[in-house]
C-alpha cells in the first residue's frame, strides 16, 4: 500500500510517498515559493536521485498537480500510476481542543478545521487549502488529518490556562495548545527505545529546533508543558518569530510607529527571532558563519537563543523533578553543535553534561547519536524526527480500524530493532567519508 503525506505551508507544499508493504520512501520533495513567483520542485525517487524543475505556481492546487505529475513521469517518478496511491495524510497544525488525536477527513472535519481557523490563521488555512486540493484531485481515497496539537492534549489545566481572564478561555478558547506534536511524538518514543525503558516510564525534555522552535516537557511518556501557546509565536527565539517578550511591546509600537495590529502581528512572526537580531540572517549556518568572521550581531544572535534555550531547559527539569534524557532535534537540534553544547553549558550540577567531541560529530540526519559523557545523569541524544512516517502510519491504522490515541497504541518505530532503509544506506556512505561517527551512534540496551 502506497501513502501519500502532505504538508502544505503558506507559500510550499512538502510531500512524500511511502511504500508501507516495504517499509521504505518512494519519493519525496517539496515545492517552494507557492503563489509567490519563482515556484519550483525539488523532487527525489528511490533508485533515480534527485531533480529540480522550475514551473509557476500561483496556488496550491496547482502545485499538487505538479506533484503528481512527478510522482508518475517515466523517467523521474515512482509509481506508474496515482491509482497506486491509496491513502493521503495531511499536517493540520492546529487541531484545537476539538482534536486530540488524528481522524479521517470528511466534510464535518473540514468544517471544524475551518472554524479553528482563527487560532491559527498564518498555518491553518494553507493546510485546508492542501486538504481541499488533495481531495479534488484524489477524490476516490481516504484523507486523513494528523494534528500538531494533538500530543499536548495530555497537559494540565494549570499548564495551559494562562493567568488572563478565565471568559476568554471558555468563550474563545484561548490557552496554551503548543505545536510540533508529531515530531515531538517521534523521539519521545525513540529516545524511550534509545533508553531500554517502557515509554510511560520516561521523563523527558525535548527541543525541536528548526526555522520554528519549541520545548516539551514529558512526564511518564506524555506531554505535560510546552513553550509555545495559543499560536506558535510563544516561546523560544526562533528564525523569524519573537518567542517570549513582554506583550506590552506590540502597543508601544504600534502607538510609535502608527502600525496596525496586523503590520505588529506579521512583524513579530516574520521579521522578529534571528532575522530581527541580524537583520540578515534565517538560516543558523549562515549565522555561524558570520559570527566566526566577527560579525557581532551574529554573535548576540546565538547567545540569545541558546540562553532562552538554556532557561527552557532548566524550568522544565524543576517542573519534572527527574530527567531521563535531553533529546535535540529538527535541523539544528540535528546539525548545529555550537547552540547544542551553548544551551546545555553549565549545566553540569543538574547532571547535564554534554561530550564536547561526541557534539562536534554529531552533523547527521541519518543516525541516531548520544552526545553525553559516561558520567552524565541525563543522557543527551540527537534524534533526527521523522514526521512524515507518523503521519504515514496514522493514516494506515486509521484505514484499518487500528489507530487509537498514542498512550494505547504501538508504534513500528517503538520496536528495539527497527531501521529506517533510507537512512541506513545515506549512513552506510556518510560512514565511507566519516567513519568517527560510528563511536557516537546510540543503540538500546542490550
Amino acid at each position: 500500500m502506497d501513502i501519500l503525506t502532505l504538508n502544505c505551508g503558506s507559500s510550499s507544499l512538502k510531500y512524500q510517498l511511502y511504500d508501507w508493504d516495504e517499509r521504505q520512501v518512494l519519493a519525496k520533495g517539496i515545492v517552494e515559493r507557492v503563489t509567490v513567483g519563482g515556484s519550483f520542485i525539488e523532487h527525489y525517487a528511490r533508485g533515480k536521485g534527485t531533480v529540480k524543475r522550475e514551473r509557476d505556481c500561483p496556488n496550491h492546487k496547482i502545485a499538487l498537480e505538479l506533484i503528481l505529475e512527478m510522482l508518475t513521469d517515466p523517467e523521474v517518478g515512482a509509481i506508474p500510476d496515482l491509482k497506486e496511491i491509496k491513502a493521503v495524510g495531511h499536517r493540520m497544525v492546529h487541531g484545537g481542543e476539538k482534536f486530540a488525536q488524528s481522524v479521517i477527513i470528511d466534510d464535518e472535519a473540514l468544517k471544524t478545521f475551518n472554524a479553528l481557523a482563527d487560532l491559527a490563521p498564518l498555518h491553518n488555512p494553507p493546510n485546508i487549502t492542501g486538504v481541499e486540493a488533495a481531495r479534488e484531485e484524489l477524490p476516490d481515497v481516504p484523507h486523513c488529518a494528523i494534528m500538531d496539537t494533538a500530543w499536548h492534549q495530555t497537559m494540565p489545566p494549570h499548564a495551559f490556562i494562562y493567568a488572563l481572564p478565565y471568559g476568554w478561555y471558555e468563550k474563545y478558547g484561548v490557552r496554551r495548545y503548543g505545536f510540533h506534536g508529531t515530531s515531538f511524538l517521534y523521539v519521545a518514543k525513540r529516545a524511550a527505545v534509545l533508553l531500554g525503558k517502557n515509554p510511560f516510564d520516561c521523563n523527558l525534555i525535548l527541543l525541536h529546533i528548526g526555522n520554528g522552535v519549541s520545548a516539551n516537557a514529558v512526564r511518564s511518556g506524555i506531554s505535560v508543558d510546552t513553550s509555545m501557546g495559543l499560536t506558535p509565536l510563544e516561546g523560544l527565539v526562533m528564525g523569524t518569530r519573537a518567542g517570549d517578550h513582554d506583550p506590552a511591546i506590540g502597543y508601544y509600537i504600534m502607538e510609535k510607529e502608527g502600525l496596525a495590529p496586523k503590520e505588529v502581528e506579521q512583524m513579530l512572526n516574520k521579521k522578529s527571532g534571528i532575522l530581527g537580531i541580524t537583520e540578515i540572517f534565517t538560516d543558523r549556518r549562515d549565522v555561524e558563519t558570520a559570527a566566526d568572521k566577527g560579525d557581532e550581531r551574529a554573535r548576540l544572535a546565538i547567545e540569545i537563543e541558546s540562553y532562552r534555550l538554556k532557561k527552557y531547559i532548566g524550568s522544565y527539569f524543576a517542573a519534572l523533578g527527574r530527567v531521563d534524557a535531553l533529546v535535540f532535534t529538527a535541523g539544528v537540534g540535528e546539525k548545529g553543535a555550537v547552540i547544542r553544547e551553548k544551551a546545555v553549558a553549565g549545566l553540569e550540577e543538574m547532571g547535564i553534561r554534554i561530550d564536547p567531541q561526541r557534539n562536534l560529530l554529531s552533523r547527521t540526519r541519518n543516525a541516531e547519536t548520544l552526545i553525553s559523557t559516561p558520567d552524565s545523569a541525563v543522557k543527551i541524544f540527537v534524534i533526527p524526527t521523522d514526521e512524515e512516517l507518523v503521519m504515514t502510519e496514522d493514516t494506515y491504522a486509521l484505514l484499518q480500524g487500528t489507530y487509537k490515541v498514542h498512550t494505547d497504541f504501538t508504534y513500528s518505530f517503538q520496536h528495539p530493532d527497527y531501521h529506517n532503509k533510507e537512512r541506513d544506506e545515506a549512513l552506510a556512505e556518510e560512514l565511507k567519508e566519516k567513519p568517527e561517527l560510528a563511536g557516537i551512534i546510540a543503540a538500546p540496551p542490550s
